[in-house]
């Protein structure tokens, strides 16, 4: 049998080996002689500086803002960490950084700040946002990074929660593929949906946007069924404004009684076999909990689920991020987006499921590393905002 490795000794291991600097800033310029030094400095570095004080935009063609995004988290949704603190949570933005060039060649700066502060959040990216070409918010807790992503639309750049809406479109895509395998329509099915946060929002909002909606699309907190109740969250009654939605008092098992589909979004063992089993056959089951899902796939198994997705690399179907946000922002970058609209995540979703040409029930998803991902996205991606722009144009 082969030896489990331990990645977090691994992990460890590594960052001790480089003494801890997991990333570095290396300049594309060299100075080898004087004329180099008067032409990447003074005297010759005013001119880019009077060409960009003449017209903004310029500093997409002079500096690095046309490649550069920022990583920025308060440290309070660490993984499955929770609170930690944002020197604690800089390691996962520094790793995030590497997925960022890794995968859509894109620069990125992990930036961790000291307020928690929803206000103090958005004047910091306000501020920093002249540096950069996009910023990526990061592992913020819910429900505040719901209202801070909102009001930051009109920043001038991408402004894009990963734990929001990368979850989501990975999830989207995911689904799509379940639907053709199991030869269903999203307007037949009930969706169950547990974790009323920001990912369960986001997921929401994603299954609900397109030309068809679930029949019934049903949300639960760690309460049990989310209704529309005195004190709900606003983000929680926009989610029961959305096609589909229903609320009534009950638990989760109740939602899960003859519904289709189930995702979570939540916390490790909530689901049992009896409940996947009180569900229509044949469900789709996405337990995504980490880094134990809401149901391992054996048990979901034996309760009757032949098709399951989690957000584990060691079982079939990862549902997995990485799919999603580095080619996302290469796309926008690419078309010079300001932001990242519905539009651009459907694009996103279409491309990514049709990267796996014949699905089925072990794979609706294509592998992180396969290449085509990042083509086929960042393309569709691009054409999403340059087709919505020649749209508003004409308008």
């Amino acid at each position: 049998m082969k030896k489990q490795k331990n990645y977090s000794d691994l992990c460890i291991e590594t960052r001790l080996k480089l003494g801890g600097r997991m990333i570095e800033m290396t300049p594309r310029a060299y100075i080898r002689n004087k004329d180099d030094l008067s032409t990447y400095y003074t005297p010759g570095i005013a001119e880019p500086c009077r060409r960009i004080n003449k017209n903004v935009e310029d500093a997409y063609k002079y500096t690095t803002k046309n490649n550069t995004v920022a990583v920025i988290s308060d440290g309070t949704a660490v993984l499955g960490l929770g609170d930690i603190g944002p020197e604690a949570g800089l390691p996962v933005m520094e790793g995030k950084a590497i997925l960022f060039k890794r995968f859509g060649g894109v620069d990125a700066v992990p930036i961790v700040i000291g307020t928690k502060d929803p206000d103090e959040i958005e004047k910091f990216v306000r501020w920093i946002a002249p540096t950069f070409g996009g910023i990526n918010l990061e592992d913020i807790s819910s429900p505040r990074c719901i209202g801070i992503l909102k009001h930051l639309q009109d920043v001038g750049i991408p402004v894009f929660h990963d734990d929001q809406d990368g979850t989501a479109i990975v999830v989207a895509a995911a689904f799509k593929n379940a639907l053709k395998v199991t030869g269903r329509k999203l307007k037949d099915l009930t969706v169950v949906i547990n974790g009323a946060g920001a990912a369960g929002y986001a997921i929401a909002k994603r299954i609900t946007s397109g030309k068809e909606a679930p029949k019934k699309l049903i949300i639960c907190d760690s309460k049990g069924i989310v209704y529309d109740k005195p004190g709900i969250d606003e983000h929680k009654r926009e989610i029961l404004g959305m096609p589909g939605a229903i609320g009534f008092p009950g638990t989760l098992a109740d939602a899960m009684k003859g519904a289709d589909v189930f995702i979570g979004v939540s916390k490790a063992g909530l689901v049992s076999k009896d409940m996947v089993r009180s569900m229509n056959p044949d469900p789709i089951l996405f337990p995504m909990a980490n880094p134990i899902p809401e149901i391992m796939p054996d048990e979901a198994r034996e309760a009757g689920c032949t098709l399951i997705g989690t957000g584990r690399s060691d079982f079939p179907n990862q549902i997995n991020n990485v799919l999603a946000f580095p080619y996302i922002f290469r796309g926008a970058l690419d078309a010079r987006a300001t932001q990242i609209t519905s539009a651009m995540m459907n694009a996103a979703v279409d491309a990514i499921a049709s990267c796996v040409a014949h699905p089925t029930r072990e794979k609706i998803v294509p592998s992180s590393l396969s290449p085509e991902v990042g083509k086929r996205v960042s393309k569709a991606v691009a054409d999403a905002w340059l087709k919505e722009n020649r749209k508003n144009k004409k308008k």
